[in-house]
């Protein structure tokens, strides 16, 4: 018997491609569900939910959270106060366990008779996945319907990474994709701000009428970070497709608009940002790119370091977001997305109280202290959206304010059990076409191939 992805985000539109979205060969143990649920279901076999046990129990109970750089991270010590101040009788304990590799030291950790965590922080996907091969998550099917949560207020974000039925996380934290774009650029050359419901047609027209390739003047219609996920993933905004395919011929028209701007000058090209090393944040800071696509954390950097002199605001301090652009057919704030989530070990021995502080930080509650670091909590409800449209610094257009809003969230990387191998094999590929070492159908075929081997085993 067989794990796998049960569902993933706007499947009931996709008719016949519910099983298809998530049957792609990707198995795992079912170890995994059976002791977790064990598990729940004895945590579970009181009268009260979790919530009430940890409300109404006053016993003193310390909670060992699993994170990484604490002192350069605002929210986790935030999230801690708080949650301690609506709960006295609740000790947080962080165990900083750093960036570098942090799942893969997690992992290690949670895999030791003495392990002693109640709640872990899940950096990425593809180590949650490790994660629940390994048993070392408790479901969090029982107290989620306990509680009462709606799963509905995560836009989806949550049937991506269900597994076999099971949730073993939830989300607190989540950025989203967006384009980012130079107002002065735009006033420049006389051309109206892009506007939140852009098709990728649409992009790239705009884009091009941006551009000036005179030598010594340049100006940049857009620009794409090295990132895979900076160009493949348009495609996955009509709700059809995942990495998780094995067919990948959607993305051949991406790379066909991208490698064409590069030739036309729209665009930097790939090979030249990797060998100069040139970060997305100096791109755009340069003052001479028009739009570009990065994720919703570069909006506290653009803040931060045009407020203590970093960048230059001469260059890039008027500056905007819109809604990401999508292809045509596909839904006005479709976007690409990546979570950090909150999960119980198997072996804590305060299973109700490490959910309560899961429930908490992931809820509205925690959403709100979220916003108040300046970062995106993974629930946003209005009052979060006015809170980070009101930060200082945050550009004062509506457009820019209703680019929050988004309607449908796809991860780039969904669940799935070989998921690191996809990855790896798209990554290879997508260089090599970005490269132009292989022709764009010649890459796209050989991801196919070696994908299919995967999925087939």
């Amino acid at each position: 018997m067989k794990k796998r992805v049960l569902s993933m985000l706007l499947v009931a539109s996709m008719t016949g491609a519910l099983l298809a979205g998530c049957g792609s060969g990707e198995t795992a143990s079912t170890d995994a569900s059976t002791d977790a649920a064990a598990d729940t279901n004895t945590a579970a076999a009181g009268t009260e939910t979790a919530a009430d046990a940890a409300a109404t129990d006053g016993e003193a109970v310390t909670l060992k959270w699993a994170i990484w750089d604490q002192e350069t991270t605002p929210y986790w010590n935030a999230l801690k106060e708080a949650y301690e101040a609506a709960n006295p009788n609740v000790t947080i304990e962080m165990v900083d366990l750093g960036s570098t590799d942090y799942m893969t030291v997690l992992a290690t950790e949670l895999s030791g008779s003495g392990s002693d965590f109640d709640v872990v922080t899940i950096k990425d996907v593809p180590g949650y996945a490790t994660l629940v091969q390994k048993n070392t998550l408790e479901s969090l099917d029982d107290y989620i319907t306990d509680a009462g949560i709606n799963l509905a207020d995560f836009n989806g974000i949550t049937d991506q990474v269900t597994v076999d039925g099971s949730l073993y996380e939830l989300p607190f934290r989540s950025d989203y994709w967006l384009i980012y774009y130079n107002k002065d650029v735009f006033d420049a050359a006389g051309i109206a701000y892009p506007s939140n419901d852009m098709t990728m047609e649409d992009y790239d027209a705009l884009a091009r009428q941006l551009t000036d390739t005179t030598y010594g003047s340049q100006v940049y219609g857009c620009h794409y970070h090295t990132w895979r996920s900076a160009v493949e993933l348009f495609g996955i905004l009509d709700g059809k497709h995942s990495i998780l395919d094995g067919n990948y011929d959607w993305m051949i028209p991406y790379y066909d608009m991208i490698l064409s701007e590069e030739d036309d000058g729209v665009c930097q090209t790939y090979t030249d940002l990797s060998t100069e090393g040139l970060h997305y944040s100096a791109a755009f800071s340069n003052g001479n790119v028009a739009m570009m696509n990065m994720g919703s954390w570069f909006i506290s950097t653009l803040i931060s370091n045009l407020d203590s002199g970093e960048y230059d605001s001469s260059l890039c301090g008027n500056w905007g977001i819109a809604s990401y652009p999508h292809p045509d057919g596909a839904e006005a704030g479709s976007t690409i997305a990546t979570i950090t989530g909150l999960a119980v070990t198997s072996a804590s021995a305060n299973k109700d109280a490490a959910f309560d502080f899961v429930n908490w930080v992931s809820g509205t509650e925690g959403a709100k202290v979220m916003a108040s670091t300046g970062n995106f909590p993974a629930i946003m409800t209005d009052d979060v959206i006015n809170t980070i449209a009101g930060m200082a610094g945050f550009p004062t257009d509506e457009g820019s304010k209703e680019a929050l809003n988004i309607t449908n969230a796809y991860l780039e990387v969904p669940y799935a059990e070989n998921v690191s191998e996809i990855n790896s094999i798209l990554d290879t590929y997508h260089t090599s076409i970005m490269n132009r070492e292989v022709t764009v159908e010649e890459g796209v075929a050989s991801m196919n191939e070696q994908v299919g081997k995967i999925l087939n085993q």
